[in-house]
């Protein structure tokens, strides 16, 4: 059955899951649907939110997810669609493999940790060293600019949103119309938990999105998913 514009299609519990479970294959565009889809908002206000939707595109789309078991079809559409999308305390936690260089024997993953409360850069730089990682740290823009112009770029860099002197979605921005930094993988760490912000993370092309407070293993899981490492003994 083709879904009709006033069609309203629900989260099931393994589509809710699939969002938090720290790892996903579908692709950017496509996680762009199981983010939207909310119980309340219909296909036609889905479709007014995706950057120029091709309709039988969307419509093989919702139909894929709700195969997959991901979403299911609801009952009727509401007037809360448009509000249920920029509510507050959307958690997300996904990381999907990213195309990495070639890399060379004794090769150690160089992380960049953009952040600007020290606190998080010393735990995300401990986690990830014990875990055989190499850090840089980086909190402002023209480190930022440094840390991913140094000879050795960087196998991934982790990106909060809220900056001193910049945003994480410019510097995704910057990164992503850059030819020698588009590559690079990136994953969110922020409190910006907005379905809008996530949506903006996705359409940059992050390899992963994570919403805060999270435990370290679900962080050094996302980054190992994001480089294809495989999990330590």
């Amino acid at each position: 059955m083709e879904p009709n514009d006033a069609e309203v299609f629900a989260p099931t519990e393994k589509g809710r899951q699939h969002l938090k479970a720290g790892e996903t294959s579908l692709s950017a565009a496509d996680l762009q649907l199981p983010v939207l889809v909310d119980g309340v908002s219909s296909v036609a206000l889905i479709a007014k939110l995706l950057p120029a939707p091709d309709r039988g595109a969307l419509d093989a789309a919702l139909r894929k997810l709700a195969a997959d078991g991901l979403i299911i079809s609801s009952t009727e559409e509401t007037d809360k669609g448009v509000s249920a999308l920029t509510e507050e305390g959307y958690y997300m936690s996904i990381a999907r493999r990213a195309t990495v260089r070639e890399r060379k024997k004794g090769w150690r993953p160089l992380v960049l940790v953009v952040d600007d409360d020290p606190d998080l850069q010393r735990l995300f730089k401990m986690y990830l060293s014990l875990e055989g990682f190499s850090i840089r740290s980086a909190v402002k823009l023209d480190e930022i600019l440094r840390g991913l112009s140094k000879d050795t770029a960087p196998d991934l860099v982790l990106l909060d949103v809220h900056l001193p002197d910049t945003n994480g979605f410019e510097v995704l921005d910057r990164m992503r119309a850059d030819p020698a930094l588009k590559d690079i993988p990136v994953i969110i760490l922020t409190v910006e938990s907005t379905r809008e912000a996530v949506l903006t993370g996705l359409r940059g092309g992050v390899s992963g999105y994570l919403t805060r407070p999270f435990e370290p293993d679900v962080l050094t899981r996302a980054v190992r998913t994001v480089l294809r490492l495989p999990s330590p003994d």
